[in-house]
């Protein structure tokens, strides 16, 4: 299995800082994550959760995750689980995950701190770390753009960019990031990695994204 990278000090989800010797290493790094659940929260988060009836989006009234580290809440879809494993992952705050049918894939969500960023940057900033964790998650693979845009987080400047990922075996994904500026020194990001053939598993998991607030 492949050690997990660190965190940047840039705020961008991990990338790895060099490349793993075996490819293969690193596809069963990130299937055995999802669709195992071991993707885990990060050391000196602290994680409530809670529910929400006030809004009218897809997930309304599910219960939430509050990252106080990250400084974002999200919610949590049906049979969706929250990661509570004693091996820490630096680079992220919290996440959430499930299996996908049949056992095969699955998905997850993580959230994530970074250092101040510029909103005239967050586009460049954005799509670079999509990139990167493709390249990171599907080493043999090509990624294509399918959404890329500016949006807002509770009022916040914000940027999302969508790929869709495979791989010359066939294998294929989907990655969803949104990085939001917390002002001053901050930022905050969402990361979504679907690995289900269910195409609705990446409606759930742009309906998470979606959710998100910053507290």
């Amino acid at each position: 299995m492949t050690t997990p990278p660190s965190v940047s000090p840039s705020p961008l989800p991990p990338a790895p800082s060099h490349r793993p010797g075996r490819p293969r290493a690193r596809r069963a790094w990130i299937v055995g994550a999802v669709s195992a659940l071991v993707l885990v929260l990060a050391a000196g988060a602290a994680v409530w959760w809670l529910t929400r009836d006030e809004d009218s989006s897809p997930l309304a009234g599910r219960p939430r995750v509050t990252d106080d580290s990250a400084g974002l809440s999200y919610a949590v879809p049906e049979g969706w689980k929250r990661n509570d494993g004693k091996d820490l992952i630096q680079a992220f705050t919290s996440s959430i995950t499930t299996k996908g049918s049949g056992g095969q894939g699955g998905a997850a969500v993580l959230a994530g701190r970074g250092r101040g960023i510029d909103e005239s940057a967050l586009r460049q900033r954005t799509e670079t770390a999509a990139r990167s964790n493709a390249e990171f998650f599907y080493p043999d693979g090509k990624s294509t753009v399918e959404e890329s845009r500016a949006t807002t987080v509770s009022g916040r400047p914000a940027y999302t960019v969508a790929l869709n990922v495979h791989d010359d075996t066939g294998r294929a994904g989907r990655m969803r990031l949104t990085i939001v500026t917390q002002g001053g020194d901050r930022s905050a990001f969402l990361l979504g990695v679907t690995e289900s053939p269910e195409p609705g598993d990446s409606a759930v998991v742009d309906a998470v994204l979606a959710s998100a607030a910053a507290e």
